[in-house]
Formats: C-alpha cells, structure tokens, sequence
C-alpha cells in the first residue's frame, strides 16, 4: 500500500476568498492554487476548487476544531466571525457544548468543547467528521492503511499512525446524496509507484472509478462504498 490522503478539496465559488478565511481561522500558510499547508499536526492540505454549484443541502464532510479551554473556544468562535463566519441553526440544543457556525460559503463546521474525550489526542483540526456508512468507514481505513480508533453502534473513526485530525462516519441512515459533494478527498500514489495497481486494489476494497469527463485529466475520479467521490491525483505535487 503506497497511496496517502494529500488533501481535503472543497469546491468554492470564491476559492481565493475560502481560502484566506481558513488559513486565518486555522493559522496555516496559505500557497499557491489557493492551497493551504497544514501545521505539523496535519497529515494533508486544504484545497479550495472553483465551482458555481450551489449548495443546497447540508455537506457530507464537515469540520470539527477543538478548545483547549473554554476561552479557547470562544476565542475561536470569535475569530471565525471577524474573518467572515456566522452561527448555524441545525438544530442543536442549549445544552450541548459545541458551538456550530458555517464559512462564507455556507459551509458548516462545528467548534467543538474543551475536555472532549474523544478528540483529546487530535489536532487544533480535529475531525474530519462524515456523513456514512460503518462499511466506508472499514473501507477507507483499509485504503489509506489508517487504524481504526473507533468502532461503534455503526459509527467508526481512523486516525492516521502519527497522529492528527481523525476521519469519523456517523453510521446510518445516510442522508440522499448530492449530485456532488462539495468536499471530497484528494489521494496520491508516490512517483515511481504503479497508480494502476492502487486503482484496482481500491476497486477490489468496493470503490468503483468513474468517467473523468476530461481527456487527460490529472486526476483519476472515483466512489467510495457510500458513493462519495474521490480523486486520485496523477499530475505532479510538491
């Protein structure tokens, strides 16, 4: 197994605008592309892709960022609305303590309480936090060679060996697809390696490739179990 999570892409229809309020909320140094490159933590980038979609549903990726304290969290919040941010009415009660705002582009994440167990050994970004099946779960730590950290009442959680964010699925039922999701997961098979050969070992784990639509397209697109697009990237990265 040779292939790693290089980025988490989000399709924006202000990529450059996206991207400098993440990397102001995040504190990561923002690159070329409108990339973001993550601190020491983070084993992958956050990339900000041009789209005009609409978004008209809840993501099925969002993001969890985690407090120290409980100023730390209010801190946070307070950023995130300096930078351009606003609260989100999903439906959570007074009682619970993380606090849910949404990214100039409607993008929901939630700021998470401080002294949460579960995300006590993770990042500033702390979860990659999914919308899917206990079966994608197992799929995906198979596909990046990730443990499973959490495996639960359908919900399961991988977490790369070094540490960082962890990447959850909340088990069913799963909400109906958008026609594309505007987050999905961006992969990458080392130079030299043999992409064909990751191709099919993921198809054999149930991911299934898709049409690309684009003669030569640096990317190879295809679907987890769940349906969720993914990439393979086959044009050279830093």
């Amino acid at each position: 197994m040779s292939i790693t999570l290089h980025a988490l892409s989000v399709d924006a229809k202000d990529p450059a605008g996206l991207a400098r309020f993440w990397a102001g909320l995040l504190g990561w140094e923002r690159a070329d592309g409108n990339e973001l490159l993550p601190d020491e933590k983070t084993p992958f980038r956050l990339r900000f892709l041009p789209s005009d979609v609409e978004k008209d549903r809840a993501n099925q990726i969002h993001f969890h960022l985690t407090s120290e304290t409980p100023e730390h969290q209010q801190e946070t919040v307070a950023r995130a609305l300096e930078l351009g941010g606003r609260h989100l009415d999903i439906g959570q009660r007074p009682e619970e303590g993380h606090i849910v705002l949404a990214d100039p582009e409607g993008n929901e994440f939630c700021v998470i309480e401080a002294g949460n167990k579960f995300l006590a050994d993770t990042a500033f970004f702390g979860e990659v936090a999914s919308d899917g099946t206990r079966e994608v779960g197992y799929f995906w730590s198979k596909a990046l060679d990730w443990p499973l950290v959490w495996d639960q009442n359908e919900e399961t959680a991988i977490q790369a060996p070094t540490g960082g964010p962890k990447v959850a699925w909340g088990g069913g039922p799963v909400a109906p697809k958008a026609p594309k999701n505007r987050i999905h997961l961006d992969l990458v098979v080392p130079a030299g390696d043999d992409v064909d050969a990751e191709v099919e070992r993921l198809i054999a784990l149930g991911a299934t490739r898709l049409e690309s639509g684009q003669e030569g397209a640096a990317a190879i697109p295809m679907a987890d179990l769940d349906g969720n697009e993914f990439c393979i990237l086959t044009a050279p990265r830093e």
